[in-house]
């Protein structure tokens, strides 16, 4: 099978598991008690008009039908009508980017300060930096993003004044300052970087055994030209699946980050639509943060195929 076939079929497979997930979103709010049309609904509204609001909304009909209608204004962008009457896409149009620049920029952090302590690390294998870069890594990936971020409010925001706490908004809805991105970002970023460094590492170690690099250390070669020139591109498609499986947690933990630090993203969208009962705007949620997902593993697989001469 050529490599494009395969990506197709990747491809594909991605696309089904999004469509799936999309269903369970649909069905997870409908167990949720309520509706969205007593969720939205005003004091004094009467059952009549509670009727009349569920048969707008097209609550009368069934779960699987109204999934089906949803599902098919995708492929034209067409994310629906929230409960409160809102185009989803104009919904989403303005914090997702705040969110897309938050998670980008994690992402940014995680991949230079991973590679770069996975490959000091491998510089000196079993040494001292090794062994304390391997254990505080450890150490770093079992911490919530919850956790980072109060503790990191603690120390840069209340005990030093170092950074604001909260993010401000210009007009136009982004961040007032870049100084507001840094602690949502190190929140992001700091567990990642424990994952991702272990990935690294033991990416390394699995390609110093090959024979190629067994030799380049009989013929003398410099400990960082052995890196550069024989490791880390035989690591390269373990490091880029790695980094890719990083972004879905990333743009996971950012619904948590941004909360704690009134960050203008999707997370606030998300928690007014599941208070809402609102399964349109949660699904669009998800197809959005899923396309964007999808996006980065397929490009991990295009670096894969291109490290492994085409083979996916």
């Amino acid at each position: 099978m050529s490599g494009a076939l395969r990506l197709g079929v990747l491809f594909a497979r991605r696309a089904l598991l999004l469509a799936v997930l999309l269903a369970v979103v649909f069905a997870a709010i409908e167990l949720l008690p309520g509706d969205a049309a007593n969720a939205t609904s005003e004091r004094g509204e009467t059952a009549a008009d509670l009727e009349r609001r569920r048969h707008l909304l097209g609550l009368d009909q069934p779960v699987l039908t109204r999934f089906t209608d949803w599902m098919t204004g995708l492929p034209s962008g067409d994310l629906g009508t929230s409960a409160r009457g809102e185009s989803i896409a104009e919904l989403l149009s303005r914090p997702f980017p705040n969110t897309l620049l938050l998670g980008g920029l994690a992402l940014l952090v995680t991949l230079a300060v991973s590679v770069g302590l996975g490959c000091w690390a491998a510089l000196k294998p079993g040494g001292t930096a090794d062994r304390a870069v391997s254990a505080t890594a450890t150490g770093i990936l079992a911490l919530p993003e919850f956790v980072v971020a109060v503790a990191l409010v603690l120390v840069f925001a209340l005990w030093t004044d170092w950074l604001p706490a909260v993010t401000l908004t210009d007009a136009d809805g982004s961040p007032a300052s870049w100084k507001m991105l840094i602690l949502p970002v190190l929140a992001l970023a700091i567990p990642q970087i424990g994952w991702n460094t272990r990935i690294v590492r033991a990416a390394l170690a699995d390609e110093a055994k090959a024979p190629h690099v067994e030799s380049a250390v009989i013929d003398g070669l410099p400990r960082h030209r052995i890196l550069t020139h024989h490791l880390l591109p035989g690591a390269l498609p373990t490091i880029a699946a790695g980094i890719a499986t990083s972004t879905g947690m990333l743009l996971g933990g950012a619904v948590v980050v941004e909360t704690i630090f009134n960050y203008p993203g999707i997370g606030s969208v998300l928690a007014g639509a599941v208070a809402d009962r609102d399964s349109p705007v949660v699904a669009g949620v998800v197809a959005v943060t899923g396309a964007v997902i999808t996006g980065v593993l397929l490009l991990a697989d295009l670096v894969r195929a291109r490290a492994s001469g085409g083979r996916v």
